[in-house]
């Protein structure tokens, strides 16, 4: 076995492959795996921080999840993955409800699977999901106004916080940049962050559709603890060392099918 105490290279790549793999790592664990001191350890993370890989958190360390391009570019990817998430997202909308949809292009495929026979209210800051939704006429759309951000895809700002002040919805689609099982659900933009948590404190159910690859991971600004979150929809082929410690929080977790 290599001796890691010696070759603290080799340590810390080990480190980088697990946070890639697991997305969280523990310096306890790591500590009786690699034979070395919990100071070590700490060293290690301190240094694969500043390098950007992860974020020191309590008893360990997360991996930071990187800032998405702009919406239009992110529309073009990950379809196949989108899709199934959003048909395992749109089932959980009940008729006659009155839903938020966040912007994002996760929720773009929510709004796209919904089924057309139901009768809805559906709020949203996206334009692109506005016009998504009005191409059938059971769903009545309320469309937020204010200043689109292009990188969020979405109305932001004042404008939009006043709007939902006297709403209350049901259910919300809530969009992220990175989930994790004891940091929550976290986001790059602090404009965004305070528009998300003020829906989801209007919100009687809070529902998160996510890929494998932001799970779990970091951001720069909490929206929701695990504990706030309804339900959390995965893709069928999430490794169960991802899902584990969310399962272990008594998280409703719901898997999409294959594609």
């Amino acid at each position: 076995m290599l001796d890691y105490a010696a070759f603290p290279e080799q340590r810390q790549a080990l480190i980088r492959d697990l946070l890639l793999k697991e997305g969280r790592v523990v310096c306890v664990k790591l500590s009786q795996e690699l034979q070395v001191s919990e100071h070590t350890i700490r060293r290690d993370l301190q240094e694969l921080a500043q390098e950007g890989i992860c974020k020191r958190v309590y008893g360990g360390a997360v991996s930071i999840s990187h800032a998405s391009p702009s919406f239009a570019t992110r529309v073009e990817e990950n379809n196949a993955s989108k899709e199934c998430l959003a048909k395992a997202s749109a089932q959980l909308i009940r008729d006659g409800g009155c839903v938020f949809i966040d912007a994002g292009t996760t929720n773009l495929a929510i709004a796209k699977a919904i089924p057309v026979n139901l009768s809805l209210t559906v709020v949203t800051n996206s334009p692109a999901i506005a016009l998504e939704l009005m191409k059938t006429a059971k769903h009545e759309v309320v469309i937020l106004g204010g200043r689109v951000q292009i990188q969020v895809g979405g109305a932001l700002g004042i404008t939009p916080l006043q709007q939902i002040e006297n709403m209350y919805f049901d259910q919300c689609f809530l969009g992220a940049c990175a989930l994790d099982a004891v940091e929550g659900l976290t986001i790059f933009d602090h404009e965004d962050s305070e528009f998300k948590r003020a829906v989801a404190g209007r919100s009687n159910e809070i529902i998160v559709a996510m890929t494998s690859d932001k799970v779990p991971s970091i951001a720069r600004y909490r929206v929701a603890s695990c504990e706030d979150i309804t339900t959390l929809v995965v893709e069928h082929d999430i490794p169960q060392e991802k899902t584990a410690p969310f399962l272990e929080r008594g998280m409703d977790l719901r898997f999409a099918e294959q594609g």
